[in-house]
Parts: C-alpha cells; structure tokens; sequence
C-alpha cells in the first residue's frame, strides 16, 4: 500500500510541475515585445526566412510608431533588399546587438541592456491598461458577464471546500504516519498532498464546465474565468507542495527536515499567491492593450518584484538552506560543507541570470527558446536536488529498516552507501544532462545530431569519473564500516566502569590502509580520467616515480618512522584504545597514522611518538593483568580470621553482577608478606581484565576494610604506645616527681 500511495503522490507532483511549467513559460510570452515608442528597434536575419515571415515581425515591432532597422549577417540592410514590408518606418540607428559566434556574449549583454532600457521606458504606459480594459470588457457578448464570473467561482469554490470537509476524516486518518521511518512520513504525507490535488482538481473543472455553460460565447469575459482559474490552480499547486515537503504545524510528517519549516512555508504562500496574480494579470494585459508597451511595462514591474523577493527569501535563508544540506550527513567534508555555504549565493545568482536572460530574450528574434531555456533551468535547478535528496533518503530508510531486523555487515553498509550515492548522483546527471541539451543549441548552434556525437564522446569520460566517485564511496563506507568508535576526548570519569572492548586488529589497521587506498582510488581515477582526455600519462608517472625516489632519499627519517609503524602493526604490538608504556611516554592509544601513533596521558596531555624513535614497547591492556596490594593489619589481629574474611569478600565480588564478569581469579589473601614494629603485612591479590582493573582494585578495597572492621580485626596504627615495666618503673617516676623545678635567673640590680 506504501508504494501505491507513492506511484500516486509522483503522478500528482508531475501534473503539479506541468501546471508549474505552463505558468511559468506564459511570463516570457507576454514579454516578447520590442522597443517603446520612438525607439530604434534592430531585427536580425538570418537569410533564409520567407517574404511573408519579414512582413509579419516589420508589422508587429513597429506597432506604435517605432522605427525597425533590419541587419542581415551583422550588417545593417536597407529596408527594401532585405523584404518587403509595409510602409513602416524605417531609419538607419548605431550598430545594435547581433548574435555572432565571435561575440555572442557581448551581444547577449547588449540585448539584455535593450530589453532592461525598453521595459524601463515602458513602465509609465501600465496605467493605460485599467482605460484598455475597460473599452475591451464593453464589447463582451455575454449578458452579465461580471456576475456570471462570480457566481462561477463562487459555485466552484464551494463545491471544493463542500469536498474537502466531507472527505477531512477519512484522509486526517491517514495523514497520521504510523511510525518514524521516511515511508510512513511519505505515506502520510502523500494522502494530504493527494487531498490537496484532488480539491484543485474538482476546482478547475467545476469553474472552467461552468464557465463553459453560463458564459458560452468566446469573449474577454470567457478568457478572463478560464486564467482565473487557470491561475488560482497553479498557485493552490505551490501550495500543495509546500504542504507535502513542509508539513506545517506537523512536524511528525515532515519530508524535508528544513529549519524553520513554518515561516518558509508562509513566505511560500506569499509567493503562491503573487505568482499567479503576476501571470494573469500580464495574459490579461497581453489580450486588453492596444499596444505591446503596456505589457511590457506590467512584465518588467513584476519580474522586478519576483526577482526582489527570491533574493530576499534566499538570504534570509541562506542558514536554514545550509543546515538542509548538511543534514544527512553525519561527518560532512570540508567539499561538502563548501557546497551548503554557497548554496543559498548560487540560488541567488541563478535567479538573477535567469532574469537577465528573460529580459534579453524580449529583444531577440529568437526570444521565445531562450525564454523557455530559462524556466525551465529553473525548474531543473529546484527539481534535481529534491528528487536526489528524496531517492536517498528513500534508500536510507529502507536499509534503517532492514537493520533493525538484522544488523548489516560492513559490505552490505559499504553497499549501501554507495547505492544511495549513485542513485542521488544519477538523479544530478540527468539534470546536468537536459540542461546541456538545453543550451547548447542556444549557445553553440548544434543540432541535436551533433549534440549526439558530443554526447557520445563525453559520456564515457563522464561515466568513468561517475564510476570512479561510486567506488570512492564504497571503499569510505567499508573502512568507516571498520573504523573504531570514536572515544571521548574530555576527562574520564572514574566512577564508571570502563569499556570492556578494544578494536580488533584489523580495525586498528584500518585508518591507516584507509588513507593509503583512497589516495591511490584518487590518483588512479585521475589518471585514466587524464588518458581518456588524450593526455600523455607516461611522463607524468616518470614523474611521480622520480618525486618519490627523491623523497625517500632526504627524508630518511619519515622512511624509517613509516617501515618502523609497519613492523609495529605487523607484530600486533598495539591496537587502539590500549594503555602502552614506551619508555618515554605513556598513555592510551588514541590514533594511528601512516607515520605516528597518538597516546592520552591520564591527565590529558596528548602525546604524538614517531614510530622511529620508540625502541621498546610495553603494553599493559592485553588479555589479562594480575594487582597485588598490601594491607596493614596489627600485631594482635587473627591472621587466620582476616584470611577467611578477604576470600569471603572476593566470592562476593564474583557474584556481583556488575564485577564478576571482569574477574579472571577471585581476590584472595596470598600470606603475610612482612612483620614490621608496628604492623603485620598481609598481601592481597586478584587477575582480572585489564581495563577494568584499577576500578576492581577500588571497589577490592572498599569491600576489604569494611569486611575486616566487622569481623573485628583491627587494622595497624601509627600511634606510639608506652607500658608500665613494674616498680622500677614506678620509683623512675617518683623520682622524677620528686625534682623540683629549675629557677630562673634574675640579673642583679645596677
């Protein structure tokens, strides 16, 4: 049922992108006008177009008493060779923009500046448009056209709204997703946007049926109920799609996780709604107006105020449209965190170019395709990334779905990363491809044969570099797949127990054949990149085979720390995440490279050892480590009861659940290993995990003293105690009593 509701939620998003394109394309058409009045107006020929083709554009571009200069080839003709035309006037003007290879891009920023100048001077005739419409609406032929037109809309809108509360339970019951993975937030979404399309639908064939039945003859009144609809359809549809990706007030459904979804969907229905009133209201111009100034003045107004506001919008943006970016991915590259930055700027400058081409193709004879080359870039440029990111995330939830029900192992991981990564770049390569299909006909005149045998030469360069990029992801995920957890960087806390888990050794290799393998992925794509360009990779290798000769040879001491590492990960002598002693310096293994490897010291410090300069290795965190620790206990305590107490202690500490797991022997007393004067050594010992030792030693300990105090044998004492020997001892002592005290001296007086 989920992939029924996405074929239907796909079928309704290519109706909406149809009504998208028609609207959109209309703009250009009502601005192909030519000069203002007055103004000198250049039609290029190309030499091949028919006497009846000439007379039809003289008569349309010089409506309005504007003079048209004819060129033929980039040199000015006379009005007489180049066609006869009617009696328009005709006057020789400075040489004006012509389309040639040699300066093709001069002449499109001449006719942009034409077209910006003409639109300019045509502003101030916009308010000739409300005296235009009125003389054309007076000679409509259906009686009460203004009401029947309401009453048509009127009925119209009802009848969808009536649709839309009838049907509002049964689809807010499915608008619930039942779960968090992308499919059931796409099923949810999918059955609004289908109760969206299905309102806008009912909505344009109830308006255009009635309108078709209260106002049948074919008049203003017709035309102006046929682009009311016709508008209000293609901005209800913008708004269906915003619904759809945005979720508004339903984050639980949210297809697009855009940072402050709610404030760009209503800056969407702001533009929903100008849109189509920008379109209609310049088709309308376009039927009304006695002349094409009036159109174009209205065209450029309102080009200027789209234009104005997606600037706008995509700075305000910009944050959002990054952190959109950027949210897939997990550790994002600097390429890719350079690409979320200049995202919003190359929004911005697209809009701006394609308004630039939009105003020069009003001035060129072949306008319209250069018009139409432009919507629909556009339409490319908003539909690729959403499709790519969609078809990923796609992929993405169901592999999260799989792995819930079993876990994937690092090539099904690698896999799929690199699935999802063809299947997104696909999605970019098709775009990139109808957009070169686009404009290279506008741009380099070829023919769609020639663009074909292009085609052909290119692909299988873009196919290796697309090929090459699919591996490079496969071999990141793979050794991501291996690569060991990243462990935390601030202090540890000793009062958790630490991970019973040290990375295989293959883990531990993995960073460092990581590097090796991918530098090599590169530079072998970039070769074969290179010989298919028909450069002369032969030297180039000669090259590289004598840049590293010379390396190994003045740099001795990085060869000598790069063959000591591999000897070292050879051998097995450390992973990470171990505690090694090097002589010099210790602390836990944090990372390896190629040439060094990076200890944690206890209290923080990092340090980074060339595998050169370590000559013995110690390595305190493998299979098993023994403590042994002294208690002191006094001379009169029961050697045999503290015994029985310690083992008692240490069979606990083996039934602990928490403890006894990283016991290897049980703690127990070893004997009396020292008797001094004041106290009896007795040595303790247990074997243990490595990394859990020193807490086991704690916890030992803790259970120890307090055991020992309840069984009543008492621990040694610092204290010096003296004893009474007898009645020597007691005639001392009166004797000592019995002296008196020393007198002062007193100095004698002066």
């Amino acid at each position: 049922m989920v992939w029924n509701r996405i074929g239907q939620v796909l079928a309704a998003t290519r109706g909406f992108l149809l009504l998208a394109a028609v609207a959109l394309l209309c703009q250009p058409a009502a601005s192909q006008t030519a000069a203002a009045p007055g103004e000198t107006l250049t039609l290029t020929l190309r030499g091949d177009e028919t006497p009846e083709t000439i007379r039809k554009l003289v008569d349309t571009l010089s409506a309005g008493g504007r003079r048209v200069e004819i060129r033929l080839a980039g040199t000015p003709a006379t009005a007489a060779p180049a066609a006869p035309v009617p009696a328009a006037p005709v006057a020789a003007a400075p040489p004006p923009p012509a389309a040639t290879t040699d300066a093709e891009a001069g002449a499109l920023w001449d006719y942009f500046v034409s077209g910006v100048d003409y639109g300019r001077g045509a502003v101030p005739s916009v308010v000739d448009l409300p005296g235009d419409w009125g003389r054309a609406w007076a000679r409509n032929r259906n009686v009460s056209a203004g009401s029947q037109i309401l009453t048509c809309l009127a009925l119209a809108l009802g009848a969808a709204l009536l649709f839309r509360v009838a049907t509002a339970k049964w689809f807010a019951a499915r608008m619930v997703p039942q779960g968090s993975y992308l499919t059931a937030r796409l099923s949810a979404s999918g059955a609004g946007l289908l109760q969206d399309l299905l309102t806008i639908s009912l909505w344009l064939v109830l308006a255009r049926w009635l309108g078709s039945v209260w106002l049948p003859l074919e008049d203003l009144a017709a035309h102006h109920l046929r682009s009311i609809a016709n508008g209000a359809a293609v901005g209800a549809a913008y708004i269906a799609t915003g619904r759809f990706l945005l979720a508004p007030g339903a984050p639980e459904r949210r297809l697009m996780p855009l940072p402050r979804a709610d404030r760009h969907f209503r800056l969407l229905c702001v533009y929903a709604v100008a849109v189509p009133v920008f379109i209609v209201g310049a088709l309308l111009a376009q039927r009304v107006a006695t002349g094409p100034a009036p159109v174009a003045g209205l065209v450029t107004l309102s080009g200027a105020v789209l234009l104005s506001y997606k600037i706008w919008w995509f700075t305000d943006a910009r944050h959002d449209l990054t952190a959109l970016i950027l949210a897939n991915s997990e550790q994002p590259g600097h390429g890719l965190r350079l690409l979320a930055q200049a995202a919003p700027w190359i929004y911005v400058a697209l809009a701006v170019l394609l308004w630039m081409v939009g105003r020069a193709a009003a001035m060129m004879p072949d306008g319209g395709r250069w018009a139409e080359a432009a919507e629909l870039t556009q339409i490319i440029v908003v539909l690729a990334p959403i499709l790519s990111v969609g078809v990923t995330s796609l992929l993405a939830c169901r592999q999260e779905q799989r792995a819930a029900v079993s876990p994937p192992t690092p090539m099904q991981q690698a896999l799929g990363r690199a699935m999802r990564a063809a299947a997104g770049g696909a999605m970019w390569a098709g775009g990139l491809y109808l957009m070169g299909r686009i404009w290279a006909r506008l741009l380099f005149g070829m023919s769609s044969g020639q663009f074909q045998a292009v085609t052909q030469k290119v692909a299988g360069i873009a196919a290796l570099a697309f090929a090459g990029w699919v591996v490079i992801v496969f071999l990141r995920g793979f050794f991501d797949a291996y690569s060991p957890r990243a462990r935390a960087t601030g202090p540890a806390d000793e009062d958790v127990m630490p991970e019973d888990t040290v990375p295989s050794r293959l883990a531990t290799v993995m960073p460092v054949l990581r590097g090796v393998v991918l530098t090599a992925a590169f530079g072998l794509t970039g070769l074969v990149l290179l010989s298919r360009l028909g450069v002369d990779i032969g030297p180039l290798l000669a090259g590289f085979g004598i840049l590293g000769l010379a390396i190994s040879f003045g740099s001795q001491a990085l060869v000598r720390d790069i063959v000591s590492g591999f000897f070292f990960m050879l051998e097995d002598a450390f992973r990470v995440g171990e505690y090694v002693d090097t002589g010099r310096l210790k602390g836990t293994v944090e990372k390896i490279s190629l040439r060094s490897m990076q200890l944690r010291h206890q209290s923080g410090q990092i340090h980074t050892v060339p595998f050169g300069q370590v000559q013995s290795l110690t390595n305190a965190s493998r299979d098993w480590a023994t403590l042994k620790f002294n208690v002191r206990l006094d001379h009169s305590a029961d050697i045999e009861q503290a015994r029985k107490t310690i083992k008692k202690t240490g069979l606990a500490l083996l039934e602990d659940p928490e403890f006894g797991p990283h016991f290897i022997a049980p703690l127990k007393m070893q004997g009396v290993a020292d008797i001094t004067d004041s106290a009896i050594v007795i040595r303790l010992k247990f074997t243990a995990k490595p990394n859990q030792a020193s807490m086991l030693q704690r916890e030992a300990l803790k259970r120890v003293y307090r055991g020992l105090n309840d069984a009543g044998v008492p621990f040694a004492s610092n204290a010096v105690t003296v004893r009474e020997g007898g009645a020597k001892t007691s005639a001392g002592a009166a004797a000592i009593s019995a002296v008196p005290p020393p007198t002062p001296l007193v100095p004698a007086a002066q």
